[in-house]
């Protein structure tokens, strides 16, 4: 027998609008034994609902969980209403409001006459209710069609679950057509795809398929269409595609041919309906288009308004430099000069050339042009980067507060929307982003949404760096299309004398291996080995670096499978880093074992605890038996997991170089082998490289580094904003 609680809906906490609740249940009978001291009490629910009300009785189905602030709380999976079966339950319900003009008293004399089988009477015999004294025709009506009704949703949510929907879903779904649910999906189920959130294609698919929809039936290869461009767009990142792009993979996804006429006639379809965008021979989803349309707009628009004036600009910067002992280059001092000049500006350059030091600088400028204190300052400007462990280096480098851009946009997680928007718009001034070659077109667009078109824009970043993750590389294509202020920072600074770890990272820039740097100086080693050998090489390393502040010491490996990679590599480290010991608890979830004193990353955002994907954390407590918890120390942000977020982190002894971007540490190792294939291209190794402050060690083979610098053909990504840029947008 599945677990469950039974009692009354008491408070509703918050509702999404696709139906997720949290709310206030009160216990009145369970089969759970740990529940046993809530009966009479309440407990926070949370699942999705069509519509709860405080008069009826519940069963709800599901789990306890633990959150980590709210405590205890019982997650439904599933649930029903338990109905009216006693007089008095049966006058409850028919006078909690449900129906109009049925009041306490009509609803006694309709339970007197009618009894226990009152509410089937309504629903298969309604004239019946003629014959009881003081009902009328209108009352008859309205407690037969509200009866229908509330019967109904009830019978469409059974009708989706049979289908193949879960009962989340299908509640999910009915909350968003109401009564037009069926019909919704006998015309075409394949737009749930768009109108309810995390419905995926291959789901709907499945479910159509059993429906009998044929396999090449229009909505089908409608919805195929728009599914193959979203996927090739996250995997490689692009923002565009050519009709034989997109055509190629039809049949994989149909399992039937279709001829090259139909195709074509289905995509004129899509364009006429605005789902895809057709312009100069290339196909985009509408959304994209849009996105790059909007960034190429704001950033010629505040490119040419007129620039901001002062004339003791260079009095101030003399002043900044005896501020913080410093004296800047000239390539720094127009950049610094520029951030107040400009409405827009793109400041660039590899590692070393001082982009923290500008950045401070600018700050600075702010202060004492503005003549603001701290507080009006961080009223005032926006200090963004795209991952926590990058805006945790802003805040440390500036003394002011700096987020994700995630979390300035305060993003929702539930139905990953952003509270910051079009409609919502923030009040600051000025935004700057650091790293901002790791954000992607969607994300930059939801950030210009989200600020006012007089914002001033201030982007740092290094555009060699790997893209974003996402689709699209806004910065490499602002910097390449020549047409916006970009200040270029090339004067090296974090090079000292018998260093070659950035003099690597320049030459790995420029498409050159030059062997002779490595193993002369102490900062940069290279262990040429077999691939057999790596992980020993690594491991006997390690072991030198035992005592090391686990920020400072990290391996970066660019795949996860395979002998030498990150999952095996985090599996040897630990026995090195954090042994086995009788004192220290442990816990296993799925294939890894997890210690107290581990090191771990963050593989999601969590904006509600303040840890963010690529953050980097240790395992201060572990709880066993019963009640499992753990609990991370991110710098400080103590964060408490349990059972139904335990996938949310992995060891972190060794992590993906996509993992590192955004961080800095002062000794890293990267194995380096043919084996991993596809994933040795260049600005890869160049993002790893440039993540090493002190030293560096490469282990493995040198045609494997050399088959990387070499490989550049990953990074081309099909993008516009370049193209808008130059030649305007007609469209």
């Amino acid at each position: 027998m599945e677990n469950y609680i039974k009692g009354k809906y008491r408070k509703n906490i918050f509702t999404s609008e696709d139906g997720y609740t949290v709310g206030i249940f009160k216990v009145l009978e369970t089969d759970i034994a740990e529940l046993v001291d809530y009966i009479g009490r309440t407990i926070t629910c949370t699942g999705y609902f069509h519509e709860l009300n405080e008069i009826e009785t519940y069963i709800f189905y599901g789990t306890v969980v633990t959150h980590s602030k709210y405590g205890n709380q019982f997650q439904v999976e599933k649930y029903e209403i338990s109905k009216p079966v006693e007089k008095d339950a049966i006058i409850d319900f028919l006078s909690s409001g449900i129906f109009k003009g049925i009041g306490e008293k009509k609803a006694k004399k309709i339970a007197k006459v009618l009894g226990k089988d009152t509410l089937q009477i309504i629903l298969e015999q309604p004239s019946n209710l003629l014959l009881i004294p003081s009902i009328t025709k209108k009352d008859v009506d309205v407690l037969h069609n509200g009866l229908l009704e509330y019967e109904s949703s009830y019978e469409t949510i059974l009708y989706l679950n049979k289908i193949g929907f879960s009962t989340k879903d299908s509640v999910k779904i009915y909350n968003k057509y109401h009564k037009e649910t069926i019909s919704k999906i006998e015309d075409n189920i394949y737009t749930l795809i768009d109108d309810i959130q995390n419905m995926s294609f291959k789901k709907i698919d499945y479910i159509a398929q059993k429906l009998n929809i044929s396999k090449d039936a229009d909505i089908r290869i409608d919805a195929s269409i728009i599914y193959i461009m979203k996927e090739l767009s996250n995997t490689y990142g692009h923002c565009y595609f050519k009709y034989e792009d997109i055509y190629r993979y039809i049949y994989r996804v149909l399992g039937v041919n279709i001829s090259d006429t139909k195709f074509l006639e289905r995509l004129n379809s899509l364009e006429k309906n605005l789902k895809i965008i057709e312009y100069s021979g290339n196909y985009y989803i509408r959304e994209m288009f849009d996105a790059e349309k909007l960034i190429v707009s704001r950033f010629n628009l505040l490119s040419h308004q007129e620039d901001n004036k002062n004339d003791k600009l260079n009095e101030i910067i003399k002043q900044i430099e005896s501020n913080f002992n410093i004296s800047y280059n000239d390539s720094q001092k127009e950049a610094i000069k520029d951030s107040f000049i400009k409405n827009f500006l793109v400041i660039t350059g590899g590692p070393g050339t001082g982009k923290t030091t500008i950045l401070k600088a600018i700050i600075e400028l702010y202060k004492m042009v503005n003549k603001s204190k701290k507080s009006q300052i961080e009223e005032d400007v926006a200090l963004l980067a795209p991952t926590g462990r990058a805006a945790k280096r802003m805040s440390e480098a500036t003394l002011f507060k700096a987020s994700t851009i995630h979390r300035f946009l305060k993003w929702n997680k539930e139905n990953d929307t952003f509270l910051i928007n079009e409609y919502n718009k923030s009040t600051v001034k000025l935004v700057i982003v650091d790293e901002s070659s790791m954000i992607d077109t969607y994300l930059f667009s939801n950030l210009l949404k989200g600020i006012s078109v007089n914002t001033k824009i201030i982007l740092i970043g290094d555009y060699d760096q790997l893209p974003s993750v996402g689709p699209g590389q806004v910065l490499y294509d602002i910097i390449t299309s020549k047409t916006l202020k970009v200040d270029y920072l090339n004067k090296l600074y974090r090079q000292k004398e018998g260093s070659n770890i950035i003099e690597l990272a320049y030459n790995i820039r420029e498409g050159v291996f030059l062997k002779d740097i490595c193993n002369v100086c102490e900062d940069l080693t290279f262990i040429e080995c077999k691939s057999n050998m790596i992980l020993e090489n690594i491991c006997e390393i390690a072991m030198t670096y035992k005592d090391v502040n686990y920020r400072d010491f990290q391996i970066l490996a660019p795949m996860y499978k395979t002998i030498n990679g990150i999952d095996n590599i985090n599996q040897k480290l630990q026995s090195i880093f954090n042994p086995d010991a009788t004192e220290k608890k442990s816990l296993k979830i799925g294939d890894f074992i997890y210690r107290e004193d581990d090191k771990v990353i963050q593989l999601t955002n969590q904006p509600d605890d303040n840890i963010y994907n690529g953050d980097i954390g240790i395992i201060q407590k572990i709880i066993t038996g019963s009640k499992k918890e753990i609990y991370i120390d991110f710098d400080g942000n103590l964060v408490k997991y349990t059972p139904s977020n335990f996938t949310n982190f992995k060891l972190a002894y060794a992590i993906s170089i996509h993992k590192s971007q955004g961080s800095e540490f002062d000794i890293v190792i990267i194995p380096i082998e043919k084996r991993f294939n596809r994933m040795l291209y260049r600005r890869l190794i160049y993002t790893a490289v440039t993540r090493c402050k002190k030293k560096l060690y490469l282990i493995g083979e040198y045609d494997a580094m050399q088959l990387a610098i070499d490989n550049i053909s990953v990074d081309i990504r099909n993008t516009t904003i370049q193209d808008f840029l130059k030649n305007g947008i007609n469209k």
